[in-house]
């Protein structure tokens, strides 16, 4: 096996016991406080296997409310996330589950406001890499460590090459793409893992293309 860097052996910089149930956890809570695009009122999370079996112990619950708090790995306040979440108004709930689920370090978080909620599955794979494996009932892969856009749109023809065409003007490279869509012809998903950080005028243009309902980015 081939390692990127030293920190893919000695695991990141971070707050807490773990690498897998802590960093991992916390990037878990991150990434879905980005795609939901702001500080969620309140948080329903549900944990699988080992998750489920250890997340006290292991700090998975202050992690993953960190997390949300958008809280990095190595942020102190991590520590304390249970009582910044309260200060802030956030309530949440986390929910240990039976079921059997692909990986043992799983997560189904769900979050929201007045005005919306979305649910997302993470799973922390080790050394504190994580991947999301459904967003709002879309199967995908997505891995949190790179720069990412996500795209809601129409299931109609020209709509991929619209959004990629639209990358291309502006330079910006594609790492990896997965589509997939709940039926033919309804709504669909772009997941576009990218080389760089996407601006806000990228942002604008794309959610002015035809059929595109809503666009999400990650920074890394």
């Amino acid at each position: 096996m081939k390692f990127k860097s030293v920190f893919d052996i000695i695991g990141p910089v971070m707050i807490g016991p773990s690498s897998s149930h802590t960093a991992g956890a916390a990037r878990i809570g991150r990434v879905a406080r980005d795609l939901f695009g702001s500080q969620p009122s309140w948080a329903k999370i549900h944990l699988y296997g080992s998750f489920a079996e250890t997340y006290k112990g292991h700090s998975t619950d202050v992690a993953i409310v960190g997390g949300l708090l958008d809280y990095d790995t190595f942020d102190e306040r991590i520590k304390t996330s249970f009582d910044e979440a309260e200060k802030l108004g956030m309530k949440f709930e986390f929910i240990p589950e039976t079921g059997n689920v692909d990986h043992p370090n799983t997560a189904r978080v769900v979050i929201g406001d007045d005005e919306s909620e979305m649910s997302m599955v993470g799973i922390s794979i080790g050394g504190g890499k994580i991947e999301i494996t459904e967003l709002n009932g879309f199967p995908l892969r997505l891995s949190g460590n790179h720069p990412a856009i996500l795209v809601v749109h129409d299931d109609r023809s020209g709509c991929i090459a619209n959004v990629a065409n639209c990358l291309y003007k502006y330079d910006i490279n594609i790492g990896h793409m997965e589509v997939s869509r709940k039926e033919r012809g309804d709504m669909a998903l772009m997941v576009i893992e990218v080389d760089q950080n996407v601006g806000k005028p990228v942002m604008d243009e794309l959610r002015e293309l035809p059929n595109i309902t809503q666009v999400t980015r990650i920074a890394d």
